[in-house]
């Protein structure tokens, strides 16, 4: 029997849910929890749904992350999803792990937000999992957008779905 290789995984880079109100959502994690809203991303899916995900920072600069998407009111999300979890890793183990995960005969998908980019899979128990690389220069990216974060939001729920990730192609 060999060894089973072994990946490097740096931290929790963020958990994702889906949220039916971003608002009362922050409200939560923010005033009552006390974890900071560092980013509120306005955005495209590959399917061309629009969406909103909000970033609340925990201690080690992962987060907890929340999606509203602009169509729920047709498409109601399964508040039940398990979301996705997503682990950081450097590059190198990410591409390991997309080669293992496409030897095994399972599906992936590669998609670069500009300030990170992500490879996504199901495990055998249809959980979603993500493997993270940031982009290099991603606490300048975040120093950048942070401050703004709130206006996003306030923006995305008076119904302002322009896309404000300038960072790749949509």
């Amino acid at each position: 029997m060999s060894e089973a290789p072994k990946a490097r995984l740096n931290r929790l880079h963020h958990a994702a849910w889906v949220t039916k109100d971003q608002e009362a959502t922050r409200k939560f994690y923010e005033e009552v929890i006390g974890l900071p809203m560092t980013a509120c991303w306005k955005e495209k899916s590959p399917d061309g749904r629009e969406y909103c995900h909000t970033f609340f920072e925990i201690g080690d600069g992962g987060a907890i992350v929340f999606f509203q998407w602009d169509d729920q009111d047709r498409n109601p999300p399964d508040l039940k999803s398990p979301g996705h979890l997503a682990l950081e890793c450097d590059a190198v183990n990410q591409a390991a792990i997309k080669a293992r995960l496409e030897a095994a005969g399972y599906a992936t998908r590669l998609t670069d937000h500009g300030y990170c980019v992500s490879l996504y899979c199901n495990d055998p128990n249809n959980l979603r999992l993500e493997f993270t690389v940031d982009h290099p220069d991603f606490k300048r990216i975040y120093a950048r957008h942070s401050p703004n974060a709130h206006r996003y939001l306030k923006e995305w729920m008076a119904g302002d779905h322009s896309i404000n990730n300038d960072l790749r192609d949509h």
